[in-house]
């Protein structure tokens, strides 16, 4: 034999079979009878035909690449724990595939423009979306990109079809639920943002839970998510709600910061005021004292983020998402 490589037409006149049936055999569609699919294989093996990775990267049009877009560019995203769960729940499934995973932070119009040069240029074949507020201009990005898109978490945005969320409103009505059980009635509640949905969800479960148990529902601060958001926020409502005795927190990180402010205000914890907060961090088993807390399965949610992904890239029916939540009970409540 000479030292010129076999080619797909080769393998195709060898098998008996077009060239196309060759590919979908290469690139393991189902829609090939087992008797063409036998025939290729066969003449492959004789020929010693090796597909080229460029040859099948164009006859499926992919890229062999997904995009993990977060819409924040805060320099301490990485030192929250949330997202390092989700990250590390995206990883473990990418770990078991081909693919390779671009991380892009796209708050910025900067990073967004970087998102729309990947898609444009078909440098990937999904994308994954974190932390949109409403409308963010980063879901009309990746929606116009021409490839699927897998939302962590429920946007306002008409085209988000497909999205992975925990149950945040049922989750915080079960905080609730639990401070109204241990006979606590001046319930206050630290929002997150409210222009993200799980601020928004969380917050409605919170007045939803003390609706039904004939309470009000007035003692309200809004914050950011982070340790210094709940701080701030627990402040502004001892100062107008100095009669409060508990507290359900929008995140553990928040909760980190009211606990310290409680204490700084001399007001003991569960003594005098229950604090429930929402995540279950690992931060949550080493406060003081523990924190009571509602898990919510943040690697899980990066996993089937990633599983939807990969299934919508290969052509596959799926729904949208929702994974329960957990009442986590420890000394703060």
């Amino acid at each position: 034999m000479t030292g010129r490589q076999p080619t797909l037409d080769q393998v195709a006149r060898l098998a008996g079979v077009s060239k196309g049936t060759v590919s979908r055999v290469l690139n393991n569609h189902h829609h090939v009878s087992a008797a063409s699919r036998h025939a290729v294989e066969s003449a492959i093996a004789e020929l010693g035909y090796v597909p080229s990775v460029a040859a099948r990267s164009l006859a499926t049009q992919r890229r062999g690449a997904v995009v993990l877009a977060i819409s924040s560019d805060d320099p301490a995203l990485f030192a929250n724990l949330f997202f390092a769960e989700v990250i590390t729940g995206v990883n473990e499934v990418i770990e078991s595939t081909d693919l390779e995973l671009l991380l892009i932070l796209a708050a910025s119009d900067r990073g967004r423009e970087r998102l729309a040069r990947t898609l444009q240029s078909r440098g990937a074949d999904g994308v994954m979306l974190l932390a949109l507020r409403e409308n963010d201009p980063l879901a009309k990005v990746a929606e116009s990109g021409g490839v699927p898109v897998v939302h962590g978490g429920r946007t306002s945005h008409p085209d988000s079809r497909w999205y992975v969320d925990a149950d945040n409103r049922g989750g915080a009505r079960q905080a609730v639920e639990h401070l109204v059980s241990l006979g606590r009635r001046n319930i206050a509640t630290v929002t997150g943002p409210l222009d993200l949905h799980a601020g928004t969800a969380r917050y409605l479960g919170y007045r939803e839970a003390l609706s039904l148990a004939g309470l009000p529902d007035h003692r309200v601060a809004h914050g950011e998510f982070g340790e210094a958001g709940g701080a701030a926020a627990t402040r502004q409502l001892l100062a107008a709600h100095p009669d409060l005795d508990a507290l359900f927190v929008a995140s553990d990180a928040m909760a980190v910061g009211a606990l310290q402010v409680l204490r700084e205000h001399g007001r003991r914890v569960p003594e005098d005021v229950a604090v429930v907060g929402f995540n279950d961090i690992a931060a949550a088993r080493h406060t003081d004292p523990k924190l009571t807390t509602i898990r919510q399965p943040m690697v899980a949610l990066g996993r089937e983020m990633t599983r939807m992904l990969i299934h919508l890239i290969n052509g596959q029916q799926v729904s949208p998402l929702i994974l329960p939540t957990e009442l986590v009970i420890r000394e703060s409540a």
